[in-house]
C-alpha cells in the first residue's frame, strides 16, 4: 500500500459508547441460494478472516503498535527517562539516543553504549529512509523497532514492540454470520476525466487519492452509490461508513477491497469489511470515510466493533 496508512480524531480515539438496544434491521432481500454456496461463501469468509488476524497478530503488525512520535525541526532526545523529548516505552533504554530532523530528512545518533541494527545490520548512526516511497529503514533493539513515517508535511516515528500488551492480550475481533445478501454486484461507472478524491485522514489532513469511478449497487430496491480510490494494490479501496457505526461497528467506518472491474461490474463483497488499525491502537493514522461514502443503510455484515479505540 501506499503510505496513506493506513488514523482519527481525538474523539474517535476515545473508547464508543455502550452499544444500543436497537432491534435488528430488516437484511438486504434474498435470492434463493443453494446451500452449498452458502457453505462455500461462509467457508471462504472464515478462512479470509483468519489469515486478516494472522496479519493483525503478526510481530510486526498493527497490534504491536506502542508509539508514534512526531519530530520538530533540529535535535529530539529520545528514551524512557521523563526528560526525554520523545517519551519511548519503559522497556526503552533512559537515553536511547537523538533524532535530527532536516525537511524531510530524519537521522538518529544512538547514545553510547546503545547497540542497535537497522535492516538487519549494525547500526552506529545516520539517515533513516521513511516510508514516503516504499518500505522504510528499520532500526530494532530487542523486542523493539521504530521507523520513520512521512504523512503530508509531517515526519514522524513509529514504534512497535512485538511484546506490547495490546497483542498479547488480544482475544479476536467478533463478526457478523457471513451472508450472501451482503455479496453484491455494482455497476462501475468510470470516471470520464482522471479524477482526484480528497480522503481525510484522524490527523485532520487530506490526501489526494485517484479515484477511477464510481460503484453503484442496490439493497432493498434502494441505490446507493461507493466512490473507491486506488492505493497501489491492484485492487480497488473503499473506505466507507454506515449506520451501524452508531452501535455496533467501529464508529469510524470500515474498510473494504474488491478486484478491479470486469464488464463493468465489481463485486462487493461486504462479508469481508473490516476494521480500520484505528479500532485497535491509538498510533495509527487511518484515511476516514470521504464525503459521498457515508452509506444511508445498515450494513450488517464484516466485522463489528472490537478494541477500545
Amino acid at each position: 500500500m501506499t503510505p496513506l496508512a493506513l488514523a482519527l480524531s481525538v474523539a474517535l480515539h476515545a473508547a464508543p459508547a455502550a452499544p444500543k438496544a436497537t432491534p435488528p434491521s430488516k437484511p438486504p432481500a434474498k435470492s434463493m441460494t443453494a446451500p452449498s454456496t452458502t457453505e462455500d461463501l461462509a467457508s471462504s469468509t472464515r478462512a479470509w478472516h483468519e489469515q486478516r488476524l494472522q496479519r493483525l497478530q503478526a510481530e510486526d503488525g498493527w497490534l504491536s503498535l506502542v508509539g508514534l512520535f512526531w519530530l520538530k525541526e533540529g535535535e529530539q532526545t529520545a528514551g524512557s527517562a521523563p526528560d526525554s523529548a520523545l517519551d519511548f516505552p519503559d522497556n526503552t533504554p533512559a537515553k536511547l539516543g537523538t533524532f535530527t530532523r532536516k525537511g524531510n530528512t530524519a537521522t538518529f545518533q544512538p547514545a553510547p553504549g546503545v547497540q542497535l541494527t537497522r535492516n538487519g545490520q549494525p547500526f552506529t548512526g545516520g539517515e533513516l529512509k521513511s516510508d514516503e516511497t516504499g518500505s522504510p529503514d528499520v532500526v530494532q533493539l530487542g523486542s523493539l523497532n521504530f521507523h520513520v513515517i512521512q504523512r503530508g508535511d509531517k515526519l514522524g516515528v513509529r514504534v512497535k514492540d512485538s511484546e506490547s500488551p495490546a497483542r498479547k492480550q488480544f482475544h479476536g475481533i467478533p463478526t457478523y454470520p457471513a451472508s450472501a445478501a451482503w455479496k453484491v454486484t455494482a455497476r462501475f461507472e468510470p470516471a470520464a476525466t482522471p479524477r482526484t478524491l480528497q480522503v481525510p485522514n484522524v490527523l485532520g489532513t487530506t490526501e489526494e487519492m485517484k479515484a477511477p469511478g464510481v460503484l453503484v449497487f442496490t439493497v432493498d430496491g434502494k441505490e446507493h452509490r461507493l466512490t473507491p480510490v486506488e492505493d497501489g494494490s491492484n485492487k480497488l479501496f473503499v473506505i466507507f461508513a454506515d449506520e451501524t457505526n452508531r452501535d455496533s461497528t467501529y464508529g469510524a467506518g470500515r474498510f473494504l477491497y474488491a478486484d478491479m472491474p470486469k464488464d463493468g461490474q465489481v463485486v462487493l463483497d461486504f462479508n469481508r469489511a473490516y476494521n480500520p488499525p484505528c479500532a485497535f491502537t491509538r498510533f495509527a493514522t487511518c484515511p476516514l470515510p470521504p464525503r459521498g461514502n457515508r452509506l444511508a443503510l445498515r450494513v450488517e455484515a464484516g466485522e463489528k466493533r472490537s478494541g477500545d479505540h
